[in-house]
C-alpha cells in the first residue's frame, strides 16, 4: 500500500535534511551540509541514524492516529532507513517504537498524540 500524500511528504523531509550536527544548530527545514556553511561538530553515523529513528516514530505517531492506513514500515523507507532485520523480515522494533495498545479486534488503537491516552479514555491530570 502506498503512503499518503502527507506521510510521503513528511519522510521525503525526514530523508533529505542533514541530521549530522542536529544538536549543536538550530536548523532550517532542508539543511544540507553541501548548501549551508556550518564549522559545527558532526555526530557518528550511528548517532545520525538514532536520530532520523526518534524522528521518524514521532511523526509517525501522529501519522499513524490519524491514517488508519499508515504502514510504519514502509514510512521508515521512505524517511531512509532501514525497517528489515538482517534476515530481511520486517522488523518489530519499528512498530514497537509507537505507542498503541491492541483492540479487542486486534487492530492497534494508537495513543492520541501530545498524551499516552488512547481515543475514548478519560485523560488523566496531574495534581
Amino acid at each position: 500500500m502506498a503512503l499518503s500524500r502527507i506521510a510521503a511528504q513528511f519522510a521525503a523531509e525526514i530523508n533529505q535534511h542533514d541530521w549530522s550536527d542536529a544538536p549543536y544548530r538550530a536548523d532550517r527545514a532542508g539543511h544540507a551540509r553541501a548548501i549551508d556553511r556550518t564549522n559545527s561538530p558532526q555526530l557518528e553515523p550511528r548517532e545520525i541514524e538514532v536520530l532520523k529513528m526518534n524522528v521518524a516514530w514521532v511523526t509517525g505517531q501522529v501519522l499513524a492516529f490519524n491514517d488508519p492506513n499508515f504502514n510504519e514500515h514502509e514510512f521508515f523507507e521512505a524517511c531512509g532507513l532501514n525497517p528489515r532485520t538482517t534476515r530481511g523480515e520486517l522488523s518489530g522494533w519499528v512498530t514497537n517504537g509507537l505507542r498503541f495498545e491492541h483492540a479487542p479486534d486486534g487492530s492497534r488503537r494508537y495513543q492520541i498524540p501530545g498524551t499516552y491516552e488512547h481515543e475514548g479514555t478519560v485523560p488523566t491530570t496531574s495534581s
